[in-house]
C-alpha cells in the first residue's frame, strides 16, 4: 500500500492542505505577533484569585502533553466530512485572526514565579519559561485550541461517548494546567473558550465555512489533491 493511501486512511486527502495551513497560520499568529509587539507595553490583568492559584510545576506534563491531544482531535474533526471540516477549520482560522488582533491591540503579561533549573520539574519549567515569554496571553491559544478539540468531537455519534467525555475532561485539564504553571490567568482561559464557541457558531451560521471550503476545494482540485472518485467540491 502506498504511503498516500495509508495517510488517506488516517485523514482525508482534502484536509491535508487545510490542516497544514491551520498549523502554519497558528505559528505565524503566535510567533509573528511576538516579533512585532515584543517591546510594546504589556498589560497585566491578573486578579487576586489568579495570585491565589497555587504554582504546581508537575502540571507541565498536561501543558506539554496537550500537543498530542490537539493532533489526535484535529484529525478526528476533519474525518467528519467536508462540510464539518470547512466549518471547523474556518472557525479555527477566524479565531486565530481575532487572537492576532488582541495580541497586537492589547498585549498582556503576567507574573511568573522564580524558577531554578534544578530537579526534573524545575528544569522543565525553566525550559518552558525560557522558550515561551510571558506575552500573547489574552486570549489563551492553548485553551482555545483545546476547546476546539472538544467542539470537533462533541455530539459525534460515530465517536465513542467515552472518548468525547475524555476530550472534554482533557480540555478542562489543559485549562487548569495553564493556570497552575502560571502561563495564563483566568481571563485568558475564559476568553479562549468563549472565542472558540463564538467562531464555531459564526462559521456554522454564515457563509464563512462555504467561502473557506470553496478556496481549499479549488486548491485541492488544481493540485488533484482529493481521493479517487471524490470531486473537489463534494460536500
Amino acid at each position: 500500500m502506498k504511503l498516500t493511501d495509508r495517510l488517506i486512511k488516517i485523514m482525508p486527502a482534502y484536509s491535508w492542505i487545510p490542516l497544514a495551513t491551520a498549523f502554519s497560520w497558528n505559528m505565524i499568529v503566535y510567533s509573528g505577533s511576538k516579533i512585532i509587539a515584543g517591546d510594546w507595553h504589556h498589560y497585566n490583568i491578573e486578579t487576586q484569585l489568579d495570585l491565589a492559584i497555587p504554582f504546581l510545576p508537575w502540571t507541565i506534563l498536561i501543558y506539554f502533553g496537550c500537543y498530542l491531544f490537539w493532533i489526535a482531535n484535529y484529525i478526528l474533526s476533519v474525518r467528519q466530512g467536508q462540510e464539518e471540516t470547512w466549518r471547523f477549520l474556518s472557525a479555527d482560522f477566524l479565531a486565530k485572526c481575532i487572537c492576532l488582533f488582541f495580541f497586537l491591540a492589547f498585549p498582556t503579561t503576567n507574573t511568573r514565579p522564580e524558577v531554578v533549573p534544578e530537579g526534573f520539574w524545575g528544569t522543565l519549567m525553566h525550559f518552558l519559561y525560557t522558550v515561551d515569554s510571558a506575552d500573547n496571553l489574552f486570549p489563551s491559544i492553548h485553551c482555545l485550541t483545546s476547546w476546539f478539540c472538544y467542539i470537533g468531537v462533541r455530539g459525534r455519534k460515530n465517536i465513542p461517548v467515552a472518548y468525547r467525555t475524555f476530550s472534554c475532561v482533557a480540555a478542562v485539564a489543559v485549562f487548569l494546567s495553564t493556570l497552575t504553571t502560571k502561563q495564563h490567568v483566568l481571563a485568558d482561559v475564559v476568553a479562549g473558550v468563549l472565542l472558540a464557541e463564538l467562531c464555531y457558531f459564526i462559521a456554522g451560521h454564515t457563509r464563512l465555512a462555504c467561502w473557506y471550503g470553496d478556496v481549499f476545494s479549488r486548491i485541492n482540485s488544481s493540485l488533484r489533491f482529493h481521493p479517487k472518485g471524490e470531486t473537489a467540491g463534494e460536500k
